[in-house]
């Protein structure tokens, strides 16, 4: 049988038929409200947390947050503008030393230091700059990534920071357990938070000196702050810390 022509006024009675039985479309996932810690893979398992975030590994501004977890909830307890490398960051375990990237992961406190006393009500562990502070980055020392009160005879001058030539950027700072525990050889030392210069850093993250001054107020080693350091997105995302 042939069928002619449908009209037009039919057609679309007959599509919007088809419509109105179609079920609507999904209405766009909402975005996760959570603070960044409680999206976060890990957070080193205290109940104080620093998240260094950057838009991008390209980039060398961002943000510091430091959190408290209270009540099974984590809250922010401050924030502040933060540098970083001068080429980006990179995942921790590709760094190579010398790169000038911050190395992204989450990391342990060890200790704090300064050339200036502690701020009033620092709790961590804190070591006074002397004019004989250094720290080696000579990979072929045993003091590599270490500090050292007088230069072993191992620790090339020109392979180690003389602490207090840095002035007012270590006027305070926080050591970070970036290749720390067990060294390994060519991935970079002395990575630390530490108050900022005019531009960006070597791989440290700084913060301006109110700041860092805060923040080892803040600091309890009993709650066991860690620093996680990341991206918005991507491979090195601080969520997936």
């Amino acid at each position: 049988m042939r069928i002619g022509p449908v009209p037009a006024s039919a057609l679309a009675s007959l599509l919007a038929a088809l419509c109105a039985l179609a079920p609507p479309p999904a209405a766009a996932a909402p975005g996760d409200a959570r603070p960044l810690p409680a999206r976060m893979a890990d957070t080193g398992g205290g109940t104080q947390l620093i998240t260094a975030e950057a838009p991008g590994t390209r980039s060398t501004t961002g943000t510091v947050t430091w959190w408290d977890r209270r009540g099974g909830r984590w809250v922010r307890a401050g924030s502040a503008a933060a540098r970083f490398g001068a080429n980006g960051l990179v995942e921790g375990g590709l760094r190579r030393q010398g790169t000038s990237t911050t190395p992204a992961g989450l990391f342990p406190l060890p200790y704090a230091f300064g050339i200036d006393a502690a701020p009033p009500g620092t709790d961590v562990p804190y070591r006074r700059v002397t004019r004989d502070s250094w720290w080696c980055q000579d990979n072929r020392s045993r003091a590599y990534n270490r500090w050292v009160e007088g230069l072993p005879r191992d620790c090339r001058a020109a392979e180690a920071e003389h602490l207090v030539d840095y002035g007012r950027r270590y006027a305070h700072a926080l050591v970070t357990g970036f290749n720390y525990d067990r060294p390994v050889r060519g991935r970079g030392a002395g990575i630390f938070l530490h108050v900022a210069g005019r531009g960006p850093t070597a791989g440290c993250v700084a913060v301006p000196a109110r700041a860092m001054r805060r923040i080892l107020a803040w600091a309890d080693p009993a709650r066991r702050p860690h620093l996680a350091i990341g991206t918005a997105t991507g491979p090195t995302a601080l969520t997936r810390y």
